[in-house]
């Protein structure tokens, strides 16, 4: 069970929730422990759900009702930072990307994608904790290339410090605590208290939203993700 992937739906369509579970039903690596039709019906199921069905990645759909995505995304991003998210949307996704990205969602899926693009989304997410298409690739890159628009992302009243900058390089790059006190010649209690002032700065949820805001500010080349 420790090598599967364990996913959770969360779509107000019932025929979205059964035809995605049964999409995945056939991946041996991947296991459908949860299926909601509500956000509250969600959070009320990770309350009760054992630490052996807590899903790695929660698959969420943005329109949905009395709780939409957006509102569900932000409870989930505080109680449960670890928790992976992929967007499931209908719609473009240019009006909701810097918002999304800000909150530390992983990906974003349309509902028409194949079953391919669902896999590799998943999978990519599960081992790099985010993943992006070509076509988001493009607007991230037109958001790289709006000042105004990148302002909004990451509010920031102080500049990252070089240091602090080498810090974010090197979680891009997935290295833990003690790797990046290793590489910088500083104590793993420094490595702790440069994280956390990066991320009181850029405002982001997560290591994911860290890792968006070096790539939206050219810290960290997209092409290495």
């Amino acid at each position: 069970m420790n090598s599967q992937i364990k996913i959770a739906l969360i779509d107000d369509e019932q025929l979205i929730l059964e035809g995605v579970k049964m999409l995945l039903s056939s991946e041996q690596n991947i296991s459908v422990v949860s299926t909601s039709s509500t956000g509250p019906d969600f959070l009320e199921t990770l309350e009760n759900i054992s630490a052996e069905e807590f899903p790695d990645i929660a698959l969420v759909d943005v329109q949905m009702q009395p709780m939409n995505g957006f509102e569900l995304v932000e409870i989930l991003k505080e109680k449960y930072p670890d928790l992976k998210i992929i967007i499931l949307s209908s719609h473009y996704k240019t009006t909701i990307l810097g918002y999304m990205v800000k909150l530390g969602v992983s990906a974003f899926l349309p509902k028409n994608s194949n079953r391919n693009a669902f896999i590799e989304a998943i999978t990519m997410v599960y081992k790099n904790g985010i993943f992006f298409t070509p076509e988001d690739h493009q607007m991230i890159f037109s958001y790289m290339n709006s000042p105004t628009k990148k302002r909004t992302l990451f509010e920031m009243d102080d500049e990252l410090s070089d240091r602090e900058k080498d810090v974010v390089k090197l979680i891009c790059q997935e290295c833990t605590n003690n790797e990046i006190a290793e590489k910088l010649f500083i104590s793993p209690r420094t490595v702790e208290s440069h994280r956390q002032r990066i991320v009181e700065k850029i405002g982001a949820k997560n290591t994911v939203g860290i890792v968006i805001y070096a790539i939206i500010n050219n810290i960290y080349p997209l092409e290495r993700i």
